[in-house]
C-alpha cells in the first residue's frame, strides 16, 4: 500500500494535515535534540523528511540511518539524499538487524501504528539504544470537544477522498484514516512504551490531540 502511494505521499501529508506535519515534525527534532555527532536510527523513515533534519539537528559528524518497511519509499528517499552522514535501507521494524545499544536516539514519525505490534517495535527500540539514549514518537491522536467534531470530520469525509483523489489509491487513505482512528493515543501509548522497558516517558498533544509528539528514555 504505502509503495502504491510513495509518488503522492508527501503532498498526501500535507492534505491531511493541511501542511502543519512539517512543522510537528520540526518540534520533534527540537525536543528530541539530539547530540552533536549522535548515531541515530530513524525507522518508518517514508521519503526522509525526520532524517534529514535530525542530520541538520545532530551536525556534520552525525550518522543517521533512516528505515521503512517499503521499498519504494526508501527509493524515494534515496533520490533526494546528498549527504553521506545519511543512509536509507529497508527493514523491519520489528526485527531490527543491529547490535544491543548502538543509537544514541531513535525516531518514529506515523508508523508505530502501522506495525503489526507497537509493542515489539518499541521493544527493538529500546534493545538498540543505549542505557540513556532518548526515543522520540511522532503519531496520530484525537481531538476531544467541538474541535474534535471537526477535525474527526475532515479525517473522516476529505482525507480519504482528497488522498484517493492524489494518489489513485482511496483504499489506501480510507485505511490511514481508520489506523489513526483506531491506535490507543495519549496516556495508553505513554503505558504501552512504559511496559516496552522506558522510563521519563511524556506525552505532547499538538493542535488540541489530532497529534502526539512522544518522548522518553532507555532505562531510569
Amino acid at each position: 500500500m504505502f509503495s502504491d502511494i510513495s509518488e503522492s505521499y508527501d503532498l498526501g501529508n500535507d492534505v491531511m494535515t493541511l501542511g502543519m506535519h512539517r512543522g510537528w515534525k520540526r518540534k520533534l527534532v527540537r525536543l528530541l535534540d539530539p547530540a552533536p555527532g549522535s548515531k541515530i536510527l530513524d525507522l518508518a523513515c517514508g521519503t526522509g523528511d525526520i532524517a534529514f533534519r535530525l542530520a541538520d539537528r545532530a551536525g556534520e559528524n552525525a550518522e543517521v540511518t533512516g528505515m521503512d518497511f517499503s521499498p519504494a519509499m526508501v527509493s524515494r528517499a534515496r533520490m533526494r539524499n546528498s549527504s553521506s552522514r545519511i543512509t536509507f535501507e529497508v527493514g523491519d521494524a520489528m526485527n531490527l538487524r543491529f547490535d544491543d545499544g548502538v543509537f544514541d536516539c531513535v525516531t518514529i514519525s506515523y508508523g508505530i501504528r502501522n506495525v503489526d505490534d507497537p509493542l515489539v517495535a518499541l521493544e527493538e527500540m529500546a534493545r538498540v539504544l543505549r542505557q540513556g539514549g532518548k526515543i522520540g514518537v511522532l503519531e496520530t491522536g484525537r481531538a476531544e470537544g467541538p474541535w474534535g467534531k471537526v477535525a474527526g470530520l475532515y479525517s473522516d469525509t476529505f482525507v480519504p477522498f482528497l488522498g484517493g483523489l492524489l494518489s489513485g489509491n482511496p483504499d489506501a487513505y480510507h485505511y490511514l484514516n481508520r489506523s489513526a482512528t483506531e491506535f490507543p493515543y495519549g496516556e495508553k501509548f505513554v503505558r504501552t512504551m512504559l511496559d516496552a522497558g522506558f522510563s521519563n516517558v511524556r506525552s505532547i498533544p499538538l493542535v488540541g490531540g489530532v497529534s502526539y509528539i512522544y518522548l522518553g528514555e532507555k532505562g531510569g
